[in-house]
Order: C-alpha cells, then structure tokens, then sequence
C-alpha cells in the first residue's frame, strides 16, 4: 500500500534513485524541473531542495513567475519514494488549459501496479482540505496510463486543447 507523504530529507538516496529512472524524461509533480540531480547528492544542497518544496504552500513563497502555490508530495512505499505528486492550490491560464491541479509521476520500475490511480485518490481530500471541489487533472492524448489514472479515479472527460485531454474530478 502507498502512501502520501511530505518531502523530507531522509528519503534523499530513495528520492536520487527514483529521480534516476527517468533518465532526462519529464516528470510531473516534481518541484524540481531545473535542478542538477548531481547537486542533490549533496545533503546540504538535497535539504535546501525539500525546504522549498515543503516552503511552496505559502503563497508569498519565491517561485517563478506564473507559478503559483503549490503543496507538494511523494508517493512512498515503506521507505522507498516511488513518485512524486503536486496540488496547486489556483490555476493560471496555463494549468488551466493544460497543467491542471494535480501532476503526478511514477518512477518507471512502479509503474502498472496501481501505485499512480491511488495516489490520486489520496491526493483529493487533501485538494479539498485545500479549498479545491473540483480538481482538474490533464495527460497527453497518448498517455493512456494517466488517462486510465483519471477515468479509475471519477474523472469526467470535458475535452482536449493543445494535444492535452483534461478531467474534471469532484474532490468528495
């Protein structure tokens, strides 16, 4: 069973492992798009990393400009970080079009199991605990594990804009 929980440093190796499997592939709900998984083997450099993310709730937090604030989790089983997952707490254009709320990623040796589809289904109470009863979720047209992801988890398809089909959950 996984589960989600708050970043935190002592999965750092577990976090690079997981981090690693991508091989360069996009990853969503990261936090992390830009950072040199070579810094993070530094334990000072991997503490200020979770510091951020956990920091990124707070909407006066530094962040990129059109980024808003964001509650960031990992998908962790026992001790080991299979994923990570986001909520953003408000939709720019951009989410709204095609980011959503919620980004999810599944290092590839997780992947099929389910791991993904109940991630999601813990990431909607807290949507809602955050103010959030309708979360948008998004994949691209060809991504039929995420779409199944959605669809499992009473996604209602509204439509497709810029190859990225968008889902509409009712948080509970």
């Amino acid at each position: 069973m996984i589960e989600l929980i708050a970043p935190d440093a002592r999965y750092r190796d577990s976090w690079l492992e997981a981090a690693m499997e991508f091989d360069g592939a996009h990853r969503d709900g990261v936090g992390a798009e830009d950072l040199d998984l070579g810094q993070l083997r530094d334990p000072g450099a991997f503490e200020d990393f979770v510091e951020r993310l956990l920091a990124d709730v707070l909407p006066g937090s530094p962040r990129k400009q059109g980024y808003v604030p964001c509650t960031y989790l990992w998908i962790a089983q026992w001790d080991t970080i299979l994923g990570s997952l986001a909520i953003r707490h408000e939709l720019s254009d951009y989410l709204f079009n095609e980011g959503g709320h919620i980004g999810y990623s599944v290092r590839p040796s997780a992947r099929r199991q389910g791991h993904a589809t109940a991630a999601l289904a813990q990431a909607l109470p807290v949507a809602k605990a955050l103010g959030i009863s309708r979360v948008l979720v998004t994949c691209l047209e060809g991504n039929a594990g995420s779409r199944g992801t959605m669809e499992k988890n009473r996604g209602v398809y509204e439509d497709t804009r810029n190859g990225t089909r968008r889902y509409w959950i009712d948080a509970g």
